[in-house]
């Protein structure tokens, strides 16, 4: 499967419920509204046959007992949440293959934005629901910044080539804060054009590569003493242990 072969559905305002096809059949990831969901399936007449959940919210989970309704299909999802209509409870180290899209995914704990919240990763992308975004994380609802700082440190020792699937688009909003956080990055500011034109043209601005987000996503450079000094300057931390400006970072996101 290609990565042309995965495709956002739009849902509510920012979510992308992602879509794998493989001939006529397809998977969706983190259906929280079933009706776009029939939609795609009914105008590119595609059959469903599977669901992959990250997490327990309702916007990522609320159209799967409707699409259960006409499709008597297997979901996955994390073992320590509740999932409605879940049939294959998952945690990291599990590994799973979907054999009518041919594909197959490893499991990984990434909680902070909720306690049980999982990915699903291969050599080529990873589903991480709300945990990272394009220069962003999720908000910590339920976890700590400890957890959320040691789930984006796994996923940031994943391949560089992988390409990451977020569940929202807020893209532009986090280029604003990261910018606010490291001014002089060339490579941020040269991304903000790349998805300024994306956006301008109604286009999605993922999946985007994990090597970008390295260069240009501030949760992911808490370790560059550039970033440290930020925070020791405008809010004043004294720390500069990485976990400290994770957590320092995480604030300052949340009332930004």
């Amino acid at each position: 499967m290609t990565i042309k072969s995965i495709v956002p559905i739009k849902a509510f305002h920012d979510n992308y419920i992602w879509c794998l096809r493989n001939g006529e059949n397809a998977v969706v990831v983190d259906p929280g509204d079933a009706n776009p969901v029939f939609d795609y399936l009914n105008k590119e007449k595609l059959n469903l046959v599977g669901i992959l959940i990250t997490h327990h919210h309702p916007d990522h989970v609320g159209g799967n007992k409707t699409l259960l309704s006409k499709f008597q299909v297997p979901i996955y999802g994390p073992k320590k949440e509740k999932i409605p209509g879940i049939t294959h409870c998952l945690e990291e180290g599990d590994q799973i293959f979907i054999k009518d899209i041919n594909q197959n995914f490893r499991i990984i704990d990434i909680p902070g934005h909720t306690l049980g919240h999982i990915g699903y990763y291969n050599d080529k992308l990873l589903f991480c629901g709300d945990t990272l975004f394009s220069c962003g994380c999720g908000r910590l609802f339920e976890g700590t910044p400890k957890q959320m700082y040691q789930s984006l440190a796994k996923i940031a020792g994943l391949p560089d080539e992988i390409m990451i699937f977020c569940g929202h688009e807020y893209t532009e909003a986090n280029i604003n804060f990261a910018l606010s956080v490291e001014p002089e990055n060339k490579n941020l500011s040269d991304f903000q054009n790349k998805v300024k034109l994306l956006r301008d043209q109604g286009l999605p601005s993922l999946p985007v590569r994990l090597s970008q987000e390295k260069q240009t996503n501030p949760f992911l450079r808490v370790h560059k003493p550039n970033i440290a000094r930020t925070l020791i300057n405008n809010r004043k931390v004294s720390s500069t242990h990485p976990k400290d400006v994770f957590a320092a970072l995480r604030k300052w996101k949340d009332y930004f």
